[in-house]
């Protein structure tokens, strides 16, 4: 599967190559304002054909790119591979679908050809992705323009074999791909990974893996690894996160590429964006109407959490409607097949959440449904970031928001994402109301996972960030519930989630709840007794 997916990634980078043409003033006004880039490096009259790198590149590359079928580079690619290949550090600012997982790669693969890089020599590449669907692209493509080399590649992720792995770096990996806190995991604890002859480090979409939590790791990371180095930095969004890590991780002078820069809008120009205005109780009939209205194209539909992914599925795959779904909570395994299905099918419907979409390379993506309001503007930008991708790419994005969060769209406004309303015609939506409360209320499990769902959306709703328009309070919790199939509202202790949730509150003083002091008396005993039980264990071995 491996193979079929990546000839598949690529397509939908495929058209990446002409883009030059309508690209061509662009790099030459953006010339005038970065003065870190001399017209001599990517001049803007320049031969942007993966031919004219005949000089500078190694045939075995040429070939790989060819067999790919790329002609030219993408803009990003004209720009980064030359002065990467003269061992510059770089801080790059791309869109997601611009083509620069070969911007990096290509420099990559020839500075190890030009070392003559042997196993024995150990890891003189790392490349750090923010997930394990991410990671498992990037070592696609390495693997297609690895093709005519020799040199040994792998990909280090958590929820992977780690003993093969280890065994793997105690062989030589030459150019790794990994995930931050597997490759956290290799440095600290395998004695046989070698990597004291590092000579780069790619870091690719930056602000996803801060976003994700890989804060510290990334730190540890960077402390551990020699200091002369080139260090290459790609991100989407440029967050003062990605600001601190580019401090630490790169050299005195990178150089700064920007592509977006002068464009107009922060979204691809293909792509069709759209919103319509829905009141909460009809959220879910105008899903279901939408869905089984485009159900022979391929959609994506995003949610705001893992319960909510899982109860929709379990729902629609119930009522008829075949849908697939990713989300944090499935095992690698699942979530890997899940992908590769949706990629390779002609037709259908994932089901998401955030965690899955980023990054993800998935081929000829008809629609983006955002079910649930993403975070911020940032979200939004990526999560449209699956249509439209490549050069040609044409795709469609539908935002649904209830009337007290059309303030969202000034946001949108200021982050230049360009949105109109999408007219709906309400006498079309399949009135399913009556069965759904029905199915719900006699089916044991879907009125479980019902309620795990409602109440994770609330919960999500509480914890989002741009509090003046997703305000909980303003939440008409009866008509929320009605969109899960509920009569009567099940009950919500967002005080709970205070514990799990992003914002951490302080118990306020005074005697708590006394079940709430036995509870943790209880758990601490039983925790003493596992713990003894192990040591005990431990030495009778």
């Amino acid at each position: 599967t491996k193979k079929a997916k990546t000839e598949e990634d690529e397509s939908a980078e495929v058209e990446d190559g002409d883009k030059q043409d309508s690209g061509e003033k662009e790099v030459e006004e953006e010339e005038d304002e970065v003065p870190s880039l001399p017209l001599g490096v990517t001049g803007a009259f320049e031969d942007n054909s993966f031919a004219s790198l005949a000089g500078s590149v190694s045939e075995n590359t040429l070939k790989g790119i060819n067999d790919m079928g790329f002609t030219h580079m993408t803009e990003i690619q004209h720009k980064s591979i030359k002065p990467l290949l003269e061992g510059r550090d770089i801080l790059a600012a791309a869109k997601t679908g611009s083509g620069k997982t070969l911007a990096f790669l290509i420099p990559a693969v020839e500075l190890i050809y030009k070392l003559k890089f042997m196993p024995r020599n150990g890891t003189g590449v790392i490349i750090l992705s923010p997930t394990r669907e991410l990671a498992m692209q990037t070592y696609g493509v390495l693997k297609e323009l690895m093709n005519h080399h020799v040199h040994t590649y792998g990909l280090i992720m958590g929820g992977s074999n780690r003993s093969a792995e280890a065994q793997k770096l105690g062989n030589g990996i030459n150019i790794i791909v990994a995930t931050p806190g597997r490759l956290l995991d290799h440095m600290q604890n395998t004695p046989g990974f070698m990597y004291k002859n590092l000579q780069c480090l790619v870091i690719d979409e930056a602000d996803r893996i801060l976003e994700v939590g890989f804060e510290e790791e990334m730190k540890q990371i960077i402390k551990l690894l020699p200091k002369r180095r080139q260090t290459m930095l790609f991100s989407a969004t440029q967050t003062r996160k990605v600001e601190d890590l580019a401090k630490i991780s790169l050299k005195k002078e990178p150089l700064y590429v920007g592509v977006d820069d002068n464009k107009e809008t922060a979204t691809v120009d293909g792509l069709e964006q759209g919103y319509v205005v829905c009141p909460s109780e009809k959220r879910f009939l105008l899903l279901f109407t939408f869905l089984k209205k485009n159900r022979k194209k391929k959609l994506m539909v995003f949610f705001s959490s893992c319960m909510s992914v899982k109860y929709h599925y379990e729902l629609l795959n119930y009522i008829d409607l075949p849908v697939l779904a990713i989300h944090g909570k499935q095992k690698q395994t699942k979530r890997t097949t899940t992908f590769f299905q949706f990629c390779n099918a002609e037709s259908g419907i994932l089901l998401c959440t955030d965690v899955a979409a980023r990054g993800l390379d998935i081929p000829e993506v008809d629609w983006i449904v955002q079910y649930d309001p993403p975070d911020d503007p940032k979200e939004y930008i990526h999560r449209v970031g699956r249509t439209a991708r490549g050069i040609n790419g044409r795709g469609h994005a539908l935002l649904i928001l209830r009337p007290e969060e059309l303030g969202f769209l000034r946001y949108l406004k200021q982050a230049r994402v360009p949105l109109s309303e999408f007219e709906f015609s309400w006498s079309k939506i399949s009135d399913i109301q009556s069965q759904l409360e029905k199915l719900i209320e006699k089916n044991y499990f879907l009125h479980k996972s019902a309620q795990e769902a409602y109440k994770a959306y609330i919960r999500a709703y509480d914890s989002h960030s741009l509090k003046q328009i997703y305000d909980v309070n303003n939440l008409d919790l009866p008509k929320v519930s009605l969109s899960f199939g509920f009569k009567v509202p099940p009950f919500v202790d967002l005080n709970v989630n205070s514990n799990h949730g992003r914002r951490l509150q302080k118990r306020g003083g005074g005697g708590g709840f006394g079940y709430q002091k036995s509870k943790n008396v209880h758990k601490a005993k039983i925790f003493k007794h596992i713990s003894k039980k192990s040591d005990n264990r431990q030495f009778s071995r």
